[in-house]
């Protein structure tokens, strides 16, 4: 049986790798030259052949995103991926506190005051005992259990804005409950971060996908302008409705989140970290590439939209220098700029009720995405879990009936 996808991000690739793998023969549609969709990478400089590729973003995942690790393994590209037992967290000025939140090392966290650590520990041991709610927002769950502002802020929402790319006051308090109990509490290990270690392109290797032929630049007007038994949407939710006419979701309660990432060349080294949540600033995140380029990352950056390219980079330059006191003396060789300002849906509270399933109302047509209802939010792994998602209803559909997801 033959299936025709669109989307070359995770969740197509995912449901790809799946159906392939049980024996469909898949036809996948990207509109772009690379494969990755949000979570890509392409070359600096498109018309040179050495040019250095860079990612639009950097995406890091945790070890308790079994089943984005399951595809990465169908990949055959797990040994390409970098974890690591400490989050770094840097105080302006220069101090760096280390976490490790599986042994609840926070206790010892010096960028928290006692009175912070003892309400963190409330916190937590409150939301394993609560049931989600998607009615309220993250910030007034804090609120209403005290988190003191020194928790607040150098505790929950740095985690929160990163994984969920939006602030606890938007944020539905469910999706975030998601992001501790996985991550935090439900295994030892499951806190530990995932980065990549090549570019991200690498990380997609259609050669090791079974039965599945690939046709880059290639857009879909709509979905079934190539014959197919089945067929998969993996496009944004914004062009969903416009790709298959008359399906007519409602999609009125999505809002976008924007990510910005800004790279830095440098003429020096500044920090031997690997990565570092900052704290107290706008910049959130750096990731050192090598000893000389450095990968900020700011999600939820509605404040950085309206801002021009130089801008941005004297920001970053200015609050790294806050960091890392070597960065004022350091000379800015290159920089570069990637504004997203659709990266992912914001999921405020009422969303998740909205987020449709992968069957709709045609019988041979399926959704995947990371919008839609995968059980996780809007992440690598939500994209994944989606695609495999479709991929087990087509099986069905096709009284084949098979299981991907790993729950």
């Amino acid at each position: 049986m033959r299936v025709v996808i669109a989307g070359g991000g995770l969740a197509g690739l995912a449901a790809a790798a799946a159906l392939g793998g049980s024996g469909f023969d898949v036809e996948l549609h990207e509109a772009r030259p690379f494969l990755g969709g949000r979570a890509a990478s392409f070359p600096l400089a498109p018309g040179d052949p050495h040019s250095e590729t860079i990612d639009n973003c950097q995406h890091v995942l945790l070890r308790c995103c079994r089943n984005l690790l399951d595809f990465y393994r169908r990949c055959g590209v797990l040994d390409k991926i970098r974890f690591y037992d400490q989050y770094h967290f840097v105080e302006p000025g220069g101090r760096v506190s280390w976490l490790e939140p599986a042994a609840l090392a926070f206790l010892g966290f010096p960028a928290l005051g006692w009175r912070d650590k003892l309400s963190v520990a409330r916190g937590l041991y409150r939301m394993k005992r609560e049931a989600r709610s998607d009615r309220l927002t993250f910030s007034s769950w804090l609120e209403a259990h005290r988190q003191s502002d020194g928790a607040v802020r150098r505790f929950w929402r740095p985690i929160v804005v990163s994984a969920l790319n939006e602030e606890p006051e938007r944020a539905a308090a469910g999706a975030a409950f998601q992001v501790f109990l996985e991550g935090f509490l439900a295994s030892r290990d499951g806190y530990q971060m995932g980065v990549p270690a090549v570019p991200l392109s690498e990380l997609y290797s259609p050669a090791a996908l079974p039965r599945v032929t690939i046709r880059l630049r290639s857009p879909l007007e709509r979905l079934d302008a190539v014959p197919a038994d089945f067929y998969v949407s993996a496009v944004p939710l914004e062009r969903v409705n416009e790709l298959i006419p008359g399906l007519d979701l409602d999609l009125s309660r999505f809002e976008h989140s924007p990510i910005t990432g800004i790279h830095l060349w440098l003429d020096r080294e500044i920090t031997a970290l690997p990565q570092a949540a900052l704290l107290d600033r706008t910049i959130q995140w750096m990731f050192r590439k090598s000893a000389r380029h450095y990968h900020l990352v700011v999600s939820a950056s509605r404040s950085l939209l309206p801002l021009g390219r130089q801008e941005i980079i004297d920001l970053a330059i200015r609050e790294l220098g806050e960091f890392f006191p070597v960065a004022r003396e350091a000379r800015l060789e290159r920089g570069h700029v990637i504004k997203e300002p659709r990266a992912t849906y914001s999921p405020a509270p009422g969303v998740e009720a909205s987020r449709p399933g992968a069957a709709t109302k045609f019988p041979n047509l399926f959704l995947a995405g990371d919008w839609t209802q995968s059980g996780w939010p809007a992440t690598m792994e939500g994209a994944v879990r989606s695609g495999y998602l479709a991929a087990e209803a087509i099986c069905r559909a096709a009284g084949r009936p098979a299981r991907f997801l790993i729950s």
